[in-house]
Protein backbone atom coordinates (compact mmCIF):
# COMPACT_ATOMS: atom_id res chain seq x y z
CA UNK A 1 0.00 0.00 0.00
CA UNK A 2 2.76 2.60 0.74
CA UNK A 3 4.63 1.92 -2.97
CA UNK A 4 1.20 3.43 -3.97
CA UNK A 5 1.52 6.92 -2.18
CA UNK A 6 5.48 6.69 -2.60
CA UNK A 7 4.59 6.96 -6.38
CA UNK A 8 2.23 9.58 -6.27
CA UNK A 9 4.52 11.53 -4.61
CA UNK A 10 7.05 10.99 -7.37
CA UNK A 11 4.19 11.92 -9.67
CA UNK A 12 3.43 15.22 -7.76
CA UNK A 13 7.00 16.91 -7.83
CA UNK A 14 7.55 16.22 -11.99
CA UNK A 15 6.77 13.10 -13.02
CA UNK A 16 4.47 13.90 -16.23
CA UNK A 17 4.60 11.11 -18.59
CA UNK A 18 1.60 8.81 -18.26
CA UNK A 19 2.11 5.68 -15.62
CA UNK A 20 1.27 2.50 -16.44
CA UNK A 21 0.21 0.10 -13.65
CA UNK A 22 -0.23 -3.35 -13.03
CA UNK A 23 -1.82 -6.21 -10.31
CA UNK A 24 0.51 -8.00 -8.71
CA UNK A 25 -0.43 -10.17 -5.57
CA UNK A 26 -3.23 -7.19 -4.66
CA UNK A 27 -0.43 -4.18 -5.07
CA UNK A 28 0.07 -1.57 -7.23
CA UNK A 29 2.93 -1.25 -9.54
CA UNK A 30 4.60 1.02 -12.04
CA UNK A 31 5.83 -1.11 -14.94
CA UNK A 32 7.09 0.42 -18.51
CA UNK A 33 4.99 1.09 -21.31
CA UNK A 34 4.39 -2.16 -23.66
CA UNK A 35 4.82 -4.37 -20.54
CA UNK A 36 2.76 -7.83 -20.61
CA UNK A 37 1.21 -7.06 -17.03
CA UNK A 38 0.46 -3.22 -17.88
CA UNK A 39 -3.26 -1.99 -17.26
CA UNK A 40 -4.35 0.02 -19.86
CA UNK A 41 -7.05 2.85 -19.39
CA UNK A 42 -7.49 2.55 -22.91
CA UNK A 43 -9.05 -0.74 -22.77
CA UNK A 44 -12.03 0.78 -20.61
CA UNK A 45 -12.62 3.16 -23.69
CA UNK A 46 -11.02 6.19 -21.84
CA UNK A 47 -9.50 9.31 -23.39
CA UNK A 48 -6.09 9.73 -24.38
CA UNK A 49 -3.99 12.21 -21.99
CA UNK A 50 -3.32 14.40 -24.72
CA UNK A 51 -7.04 14.44 -26.19
CA UNK A 52 -8.21 15.70 -22.65
CA UNK A 53 -10.10 18.49 -22.64
CA UNK A 54 -9.11 20.43 -19.67
CA UNK A 55 -11.45 23.86 -20.51
CA UNK A 56 -14.41 22.48 -18.82
CA UNK A 57 -15.50 20.17 -15.94
CA UNK A 58 -18.18 18.08 -18.21
CA UNK A 59 -19.48 18.23 -21.65
CA UNK A 60 -21.41 21.09 -23.31
CA UNK A 61 -21.37 21.05 -26.75
CA UNK A 62 -23.46 24.25 -27.60
CA UNK A 63 -20.90 25.88 -25.38
CA UNK A 64 -17.84 24.37 -27.44
CA UNK A 65 -19.46 24.97 -30.72
CA UNK A 66 -20.04 28.93 -29.80
CA UNK A 67 -16.46 29.26 -28.23
CA UNK A 68 -15.04 27.45 -31.21
CA UNK A 69 -17.18 29.98 -33.82
CA UNK A 70 -15.74 32.79 -31.80
CA UNK A 71 -12.68 32.02 -31.53
CA UNK A 72 -12.13 31.56 -35.40
CA UNK A 73 -13.92 34.36 -36.16
CA UNK A 74 -13.60 37.00 -33.37
CA UNK A 75 -17.23 37.69 -33.75
CA UNK A 76 -18.49 37.63 -30.36
CA UNK A 77 -22.19 37.42 -31.38
CA UNK A 78 -22.83 33.56 -30.93
CA UNK A 79 -21.51 33.97 -27.46
CA UNK A 80 -23.99 36.51 -26.95
CA UNK A 81 -26.86 34.74 -28.26
CA UNK A 82 -26.07 31.76 -26.33
CA UNK A 83 -26.21 33.83 -22.82
CA UNK A 84 -29.51 35.56 -23.53
CA UNK A 85 -30.89 32.01 -24.52
CA UNK A 86 -29.57 30.37 -21.17
CA UNK A 87 -31.59 30.80 -17.66
CA UNK A 88 -30.34 33.17 -15.46
CA UNK A 89 -31.01 31.07 -12.19
CA UNK A 90 -29.30 28.32 -12.98
CA UNK A 91 -25.36 27.02 -12.71
CA UNK A 92 -25.16 26.67 -17.26
CA UNK A 93 -24.92 30.36 -16.84
CA UNK A 94 -22.10 30.57 -14.85
CA UNK A 95 -20.52 28.30 -16.14
CA UNK A 96 -20.85 29.63 -19.50
CA UNK A 97 -20.10 33.21 -18.86
CA UNK A 98 -16.44 31.59 -17.01
CA UNK A 99 -15.58 29.68 -19.49
CA UNK A 100 -16.09 32.83 -22.17
CA UNK A 101 -14.06 35.06 -19.93
CA UNK A 102 -11.52 32.09 -19.81
CA UNK A 103 -11.05 32.37 -23.33
CA UNK A 104 -10.84 35.39 -23.55
CA UNK A 105 -8.19 35.59 -21.04
CA UNK A 106 -6.29 32.51 -22.45
CA UNK A 107 -6.53 34.54 -25.90
CA UNK A 108 -4.67 37.66 -24.41
CA UNK A 109 -2.06 35.94 -22.24
CA UNK A 110 -1.21 33.66 -25.35
CA UNK A 111 -1.49 37.06 -27.36
CA UNK A 112 -0.47 40.15 -25.59
CA UNK A 113 -0.25 42.28 -28.45
CA UNK A 114 2.27 45.14 -29.59
CA UNK A 115 3.66 46.82 -32.67
CA UNK A 116 1.16 45.85 -35.27
CA UNK A 117 -0.82 43.23 -33.58
CA UNK A 118 -4.00 42.89 -31.93
CA UNK A 119 -4.41 41.44 -28.50
CA UNK A 120 -6.76 38.32 -27.88
CA UNK A 121 -10.06 38.66 -26.52
CA UNK A 122 -10.56 41.60 -28.57
CA UNK A 123 -14.06 40.05 -28.95
CA UNK A 124 -15.04 40.78 -25.58
CA UNK A 125 -14.06 44.76 -26.12
CA UNK A 126 -16.08 45.12 -29.45
CA UNK A 127 -19.26 43.21 -27.35
CA UNK A 128 -18.43 45.47 -24.70
CA UNK A 129 -18.55 48.61 -27.35
CA UNK A 130 -21.17 48.01 -29.50
CA UNK A 131 -23.90 46.75 -27.04
CA UNK A 132 -23.08 48.11 -23.80
CA UNK A 133 -26.36 46.98 -22.41
CA UNK A 134 -26.04 43.69 -22.93
CA UNK A 135 -25.85 41.49 -19.28
CA UNK A 136 -23.92 38.67 -20.84
CA UNK A 137 -21.32 41.02 -22.34
CA UNK A 138 -21.34 43.16 -18.99
CA UNK A 139 -21.02 39.51 -16.83
CA UNK A 140 -18.41 37.93 -19.24
CA UNK A 141 -16.33 41.44 -18.79
CA UNK A 142 -16.28 41.52 -15.37
CA UNK A 143 -15.50 37.90 -14.82
CA UNK A 144 -12.51 38.25 -17.28
CA UNK A 145 -10.98 40.66 -14.80
CA UNK A 146 -11.82 38.75 -12.10
CA UNK A 147 -9.24 36.04 -14.17
CA UNK A 148 -7.12 38.54 -14.93
CA UNK A 149 -6.22 39.83 -11.17
CA UNK A 150 -6.01 36.03 -9.99
CA UNK A 151 -3.68 35.08 -13.27
CA UNK A 152 -1.62 38.32 -13.39
CA UNK A 153 -1.19 39.77 -10.31
CA UNK A 154 -0.20 38.77 -6.49
CA UNK A 155 -2.84 39.19 -3.48
CA UNK A 156 -1.92 41.98 -1.44
CA UNK A 157 -0.31 44.59 -4.71
CA UNK A 158 -1.76 47.69 -5.71
CA UNK A 159 -1.84 45.95 -9.34
CA UNK A 160 -4.00 43.18 -7.98
CA UNK A 161 -6.31 45.38 -5.82
CA UNK A 162 -6.44 47.90 -9.30
CA UNK A 163 -7.63 44.91 -11.35
CA UNK A 164 -10.60 43.75 -8.59
CA UNK A 165 -12.22 47.17 -7.68
CA UNK A 166 -12.27 47.47 -11.61
CA UNK A 167 -14.17 44.56 -11.61
CA UNK A 168 -16.29 45.62 -8.92
CA UNK A 169 -17.40 48.36 -10.39
CA UNK A 170 -17.99 46.07 -13.75
CA UNK A 171 -19.87 43.75 -11.74
CA UNK A 172 -21.92 46.73 -10.32
CA UNK A 173 -22.86 47.77 -14.11
CA UNK A 174 -24.04 43.57 -15.01
CA UNK A 175 -25.98 43.76 -11.76
CA UNK A 176 -27.78 46.50 -12.83
CA UNK A 177 -28.23 45.47 -16.58
CA UNK A 178 -29.48 41.97 -14.58
CA UNK A 179 -31.09 43.11 -11.51
CA UNK A 180 -32.47 39.03 -11.11
CA UNK A 181 -29.23 37.33 -11.96
CA UNK A 182 -27.42 36.04 -9.46
CA UNK A 183 -24.21 35.65 -11.70
CA UNK A 184 -22.43 39.01 -10.67
CA UNK A 185 -22.95 38.45 -7.12
CA UNK A 186 -21.41 34.99 -7.55
CA UNK A 187 -18.37 36.61 -9.33
CA UNK A 188 -18.42 39.21 -6.65
CA UNK A 189 -17.69 36.46 -4.23
CA UNK A 190 -14.13 35.81 -5.58
CA UNK A 191 -13.84 39.30 -5.36
CA UNK A 192 -14.73 39.35 -1.69
CA UNK A 193 -12.34 36.64 -1.41
CA UNK A 194 -9.53 38.78 -2.95
CA UNK A 195 -9.85 42.29 -1.76
CA UNK A 196 -10.92 41.14 1.84
CA UNK A 197 -14.58 42.06 2.72
CA UNK A 198 -15.84 42.86 5.85
CA UNK A 199 -17.98 39.96 7.02
CA UNK A 200 -20.84 41.72 7.40
CA UNK A 201 -19.84 43.13 3.34
CA UNK A 202 -19.83 39.67 2.92
CA UNK A 203 -23.06 38.90 3.86
CA UNK A 204 -24.93 41.62 1.79
CA UNK A 205 -23.74 39.79 -0.97
CA UNK A 206 -24.64 36.29 0.20
CA UNK A 207 -27.99 37.88 1.02
CA UNK A 208 -28.37 38.67 -2.70
CA UNK A 209 -27.46 35.36 -3.62
CA UNK A 210 -29.65 33.29 -1.78
CA UNK A 211 -32.70 36.05 -2.31
CA UNK A 212 -32.18 34.75 -6.33
CA UNK A 213 -30.59 31.57 -6.43
CA UNK A 214 -30.13 30.01 -2.84
CA UNK A 215 -29.48 26.08 -3.86
CA UNK A 216 -26.84 27.54 -6.11
CA UNK A 217 -24.05 25.04 -6.03
CA UNK A 218 -21.31 27.39 -7.65
CA UNK A 219 -21.90 30.03 -5.39
CA UNK A 220 -21.74 27.87 -2.33
CA UNK A 221 -18.05 26.82 -3.70
CA UNK A 222 -17.42 30.15 -4.12
CA UNK A 223 -18.17 31.38 -0.97
CA UNK A 224 -16.75 28.48 1.04
CA UNK A 225 -13.21 30.14 -0.42
CA UNK A 226 -13.90 32.99 1.66
CA UNK A 227 -14.43 31.34 5.06
CA UNK A 228 -11.20 28.42 4.42
CA UNK A 229 -8.72 28.58 6.99
CA UNK A 230 -6.39 30.36 3.92
CA UNK A 231 -8.15 33.42 3.46
CA UNK A 232 -10.77 34.80 6.13
CA UNK A 233 -12.15 32.53 7.95
CA UNK A 234 -10.99 29.05 10.15
CA UNK A 235 -11.43 25.29 9.52
CA UNK A 236 -14.33 25.76 11.85
CA UNK A 237 -15.98 28.27 9.83
CA UNK A 238 -15.52 26.86 6.95
CA UNK A 239 -17.05 23.41 8.10
CA UNK A 240 -19.68 24.73 9.60
CA UNK A 241 -20.91 26.35 6.51
CA UNK A 242 -20.19 23.31 4.07
CA UNK A 243 -22.49 20.91 6.64
CA UNK A 244 -25.41 23.98 7.03
CA UNK A 245 -25.36 24.10 3.41
CA UNK A 246 -25.70 20.42 3.23
CA UNK A 247 -28.04 19.99 6.03
CA UNK A 248 -30.59 22.52 4.04
CA UNK A 249 -30.14 20.96 0.44
CA UNK A 250 -33.27 20.30 -1.43
CA UNK A 251 -34.12 16.74 -2.67
CA UNK A 252 -31.49 16.50 -5.57
CA UNK A 253 -29.28 19.18 -4.53
CA UNK A 254 -25.72 18.38 -4.81
CA UNK A 255 -25.49 20.69 -2.02
CA UNK A 256 -24.76 17.35 0.11
CA UNK A 257 -21.12 17.39 -1.51
CA UNK A 258 -20.18 20.71 0.05
CA UNK A 259 -18.34 18.93 3.27
CA UNK A 260 -15.95 17.09 0.83
CA UNK A 261 -15.27 20.33 -1.22
CA UNK A 262 -14.43 21.83 2.66
CA UNK A 263 -12.02 18.72 3.76
CA UNK A 264 -10.22 18.99 0.37
CA UNK A 265 -9.56 23.05 0.95
CA UNK A 266 -7.87 22.12 4.27
CA UNK A 267 -6.11 18.83 3.44
CA UNK A 268 -2.71 19.04 4.79
CA UNK A 269 -0.14 20.37 2.26
CA UNK A 270 1.93 16.81 1.87
CA UNK A 271 -0.22 13.51 3.55
CA UNK A 272 0.58 10.38 1.92
CA UNK A 273 -1.26 8.12 4.93
CA UNK A 274 -4.34 6.68 3.27
CA UNK A 275 -5.30 6.24 6.31
CA UNK A 276 -6.55 9.97 6.51
CA UNK A 277 -8.70 8.91 3.17
CA UNK A 278 -10.23 6.51 4.90
CA UNK A 279 -10.62 8.44 8.29
CA UNK A 280 -14.40 8.98 9.78
CA UNK A 281 -14.59 12.57 8.65
CA UNK A 282 -13.68 11.80 4.99
CA UNK A 283 -15.20 9.03 4.96
CA UNK A 284 -18.82 11.02 5.54
CA UNK A 285 -18.11 13.51 3.79
CA UNK A 286 -17.52 10.85 0.49
CA UNK A 287 -20.71 9.61 1.55
CA UNK A 288 -22.28 12.77 1.42
CA UNK A 289 -20.79 13.58 -2.19
CA UNK A 290 -21.84 9.84 -3.19
CA UNK A 291 -25.69 10.53 -2.01
CA UNK A 292 -26.07 13.55 -3.93
CA UNK A 293 -24.54 12.73 -7.18
CA UNK A 294 -26.82 9.38 -7.06
CA UNK A 295 -29.93 11.66 -6.27
CA UNK A 296 -28.83 14.90 -8.58
CA UNK A 297 -30.60 14.98 -11.66
CA UNK A 298 -28.24 13.91 -14.60
CA UNK A 299 -27.79 17.06 -16.25
CA UNK A 300 -26.96 19.34 -13.17
CA UNK A 301 -24.32 21.34 -15.06
CA UNK A 302 -22.26 20.68 -11.46
CA UNK A 303 -22.01 16.70 -11.37
CA UNK A 304 -18.73 16.64 -12.73
CA UNK A 305 -17.50 19.28 -10.60
CA UNK A 306 -18.65 16.29 -7.49
CA UNK A 307 -17.82 13.59 -9.53
CA UNK A 308 -14.16 14.60 -10.03
CA UNK A 309 -13.48 15.57 -6.61
CA UNK A 310 -14.58 11.62 -6.24
CA UNK A 311 -12.51 10.57 -8.13
CA UNK A 312 -9.29 12.29 -6.11
CA UNK A 313 -10.62 10.83 -2.67
CA UNK A 314 -12.28 7.84 -3.83
CA UNK A 315 -8.55 6.53 -5.15
CA UNK A 316 -6.49 7.81 -1.94
CA UNK A 317 -9.41 5.79 -0.28
CA UNK A 318 -8.55 2.73 -2.58
CA UNK A 319 -12.09 2.43 -3.61
CA UNK A 320 -11.26 1.69 -7.11
CA UNK A 321 -14.52 0.24 -8.26
CA UNK A 322 -16.29 3.51 -6.91
CA UNK A 323 -13.70 5.15 -8.58
CA UNK A 324 -13.94 3.75 -11.79
CA UNK A 325 -17.76 4.27 -11.71
CA UNK A 326 -17.18 8.30 -11.43
CA UNK A 327 -14.45 8.05 -14.69
CA UNK A 328 -17.01 6.63 -16.75
CA UNK A 329 -19.03 9.42 -16.53
CA UNK A 330 -16.79 12.23 -16.44
CA UNK A 331 -13.42 10.97 -18.70
CA UNK A 332 -12.79 13.36 -21.22
CA UNK A 333 -12.97 16.35 -19.22
CA UNK A 334 -10.20 17.73 -16.60
CA UNK A 335 -11.37 21.37 -16.22
CA UNK A 336 -12.60 20.90 -12.48
CA UNK A 337 -10.63 20.56 -8.80
CA UNK A 338 -8.61 18.96 -7.84
CA UNK A 339 -7.01 18.58 -11.16
CA UNK A 340 -7.11 22.39 -12.10
CA UNK A 341 -4.55 23.35 -9.61
CA UNK A 342 -1.83 21.26 -11.34
CA UNK A 343 0.62 23.35 -13.81
CA UNK A 344 -0.84 20.20 -16.32
CA UNK A 345 -4.43 19.37 -15.24
CA UNK A 346 -4.63 16.34 -17.81
CA UNK A 347 -0.97 14.39 -16.75
CA UNK A 348 -2.71 15.17 -12.79
CA UNK A 349 -5.69 13.62 -13.92
CA UNK A 350 -4.15 11.11 -16.03
CA UNK A 351 -1.98 9.19 -13.09
CA UNK A 352 -4.95 9.10 -11.11
CA UNK A 353 -7.18 7.37 -13.44
CA UNK A 354 -4.22 4.83 -14.40
CA UNK A 355 -4.08 4.48 -10.48
CA UNK A 356 -8.08 3.50 -10.53
CA UNK A 357 -7.69 1.27 -13.25
CA UNK A 358 -4.60 -0.62 -11.94
CA UNK A 359 -6.37 -0.80 -8.33
CA UNK A 360 -9.40 -2.29 -10.49
CA UNK A 361 -7.62 -5.13 -11.97
CA UNK A 362 -5.93 -5.88 -8.94
CA UNK A 363 -8.77 -6.87 -6.94
CA UNK A 364 -10.14 -8.69 -9.89
CA UNK A 365 -11.86 -6.38 -12.45
CA UNK A 366 -12.21 -5.91 -15.80
CA UNK A 367 -13.66 -3.52 -18.60
CA UNK A 368 -16.14 -6.68 -19.13
CA UNK A 369 -17.44 -6.25 -15.38
CA UNK A 370 -16.97 -2.24 -15.68
CA UNK A 371 -20.89 -0.59 -15.45
CA UNK A 372 -21.27 1.96 -17.98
Amino acid sequence: MEILWVLIAIVMIGFVALPLMRRRRGLVEQVPPGHPDAADPADYGFVRQEELDVRMPGDDQDLLDVLDVVQRTQDYRAAAQLLAGTAPEGELRWQRVQAFAGAAALELQQRPGGVGESPGGQWLRVWRTEQPKDAGGAAVHAEFLVQQAWRTASPGTDEFRIIMEEARSALGTAALLAPGDPVPYVVELSVARGLGYSRPEFEQVWLKILDRAPAHMGAHLAALNYWCEKWHGSRTQAYEFAEAAAARAPRGSLLAAMPLFAVFEHMPEVNLVSGFYQSEVVTKAVHGALYAVHSARADDPMLAHVRHLLVFFLVRAERWAEAMDQLVHVDGHVGALPWTLSADPAAEFAVYRALAVAGYEANGGSPATLPH
